[in-house]
């Protein structure tokens, strides 16, 4: 017994030494459920932009949007279609109730009213969450007019030319986390491992200019972008039948563009870490926080309003809300100036550091 206990102190006092196997056993879980947590704990903030065009003269009409604005986590907004079809389009609006014409002297005469709910189907909150309270207030003032049937029916209508399925939502978050992680994971842990390993003392020392051995390497992991961009659309083509609906020639650019920017940081954390632990866990403390709160796997709207600054300031919710404007035509987060500005200051910022703080030994 006395063995076994000392065996026992001995593996844990390797496994304190082991600081990498700590953090993935012990912090990466904590770290996790934390994250999750706040994005799932449901603080109560949480409100959606309701536009309701009223055509009905009656009192039906009235007594409905009287009913809409009665929910509290609506922030209900009248006018004409056109202008707030315009702002649902825009991603002002999260659906848009037109209540028909009529509707009044319809329930009067016992015919049913059908209200039509538009919405954007790349917004994955909507048919989750919006929806299925739109069709509970409507059931409630059906309740309240006291007729069987029900009288006044909802009529989901999507205002996209494609009907978007969640596979097509994911594959550009996908993709975007993809050139994130060739940045990371095959960019920095890589310089630094060859660093150790004095192969980039030795590249240094060539008669080669160090410029021309950095533009090489850029440009192979430029490379390595393409053909992940390239893999991951075909499988989404082949198996899932996603549809590409925007230009072919422009996403080819984004994707050049993204991958430069997180090759840049690539090279400034390989600057910055001086061996592969310290290196591995930069990039770990990088890569979950994006993965999760960037928007490639849950819709912004999600997120809690005092963690907004936070993911506003993560490269990678811009590069998964451009993609997903070019490749699915998706309703954007941000206007194009902001994806494209932001995107174009972390690769200027990163770049520069990267060229202060790179070393070849």
């Amino acid at each position: 017994m006395k063995t076994i206990i000392q065996l026992y102190l001995a593996n844990l006092k390797e496994y304190r030494r082991e600081r990498m196997e700590i953090f993935w056993t012990l912090a990466f879980p904590i770290l996790f459920m934390l994250l999750f947590g706040i994005i799932f704990s449901g603080n109560g903030n949480t409100t959606f932009d309701v536009g309701i065009a009223n055509q009905d003269q009656g009192s039906a009409g009235a007594g409905l949007i009287q009913a809409f604005q009665g929910v509290s986590v609506f922030k209900v907004t009248t006018g004409n279609e056109s202008t707030l079809m315009s702002s649902l389009k825009k991603g002002d609006l999260t659906v848009l109730l037109v209540i028909p014409p009529n509707m009044t002297a319809s329930i009067a005469a016992d015919k049913a009213s059908n209200v039509a709910v538009y919405y954007d189907p790349t917004n994955q909150t909507t048919p989750q969450v919006v929806l299925p309270i739109v069709s509970q207030v409507v059931q409630g003032f059906n309740q309240g007019l006291t007729h069987q049937p029900a009288l006044v029916v909802v009529t989901p209508k999507t205002v996209t030319a494609a009907n978007l399925r969640e596979i097509d939502f994911l594959l550009p978050g996908i993709l975007a986390m993809s050139l994130m992680q060739l940045g990371l994971f095959a960019t920095a842990n890589v310089l630094v491992q060859l660093r150790q390993q004095q192969v980039l003392r030795r590249l240094g020392a060539t008669p080669l200019p160090r410029s021309m051995l950095l533009i090489s390497q850029v440009l192979f992991r430029l490379t390595i972008g393409l053909l992940q961009a390239a893999a991951i659309i075909l499988v989404g083509v082949w198996f899932f039948n996603v549809h590409i609906l925007g230009n072919p020639i422009i996403l080819v650019g984004i994707v050049l563009f993204g991958s430069l920017m997180f090759i840049a940081l690539g090279y400034l954390i390989s600057g910055l870490a001086r061996t592969q632990e310290s290196s591995a866990a930069i990039t770990n403390l990088i890569n979950f926080p994006m993965m999760i709160l960037s928007g490639i796997f849950f819709p912004l709207t999600l997120m809690p309003n005092w963690i907004r600054p936070l993911v506003d300031a993560m490269p990678l919710t811009y590069l998964a809300d451009l993609l997903r404007r070019v490749m699915i035509n998706s309703t954007p987060v941000f206007p194009l100036t902001t994806d494209v500005g932001v995107l174009a200051g972390w690769l200027v910022v990163c770049s520069l550091l990267a060229l202060r703080f790179f070393r070849w030994e």
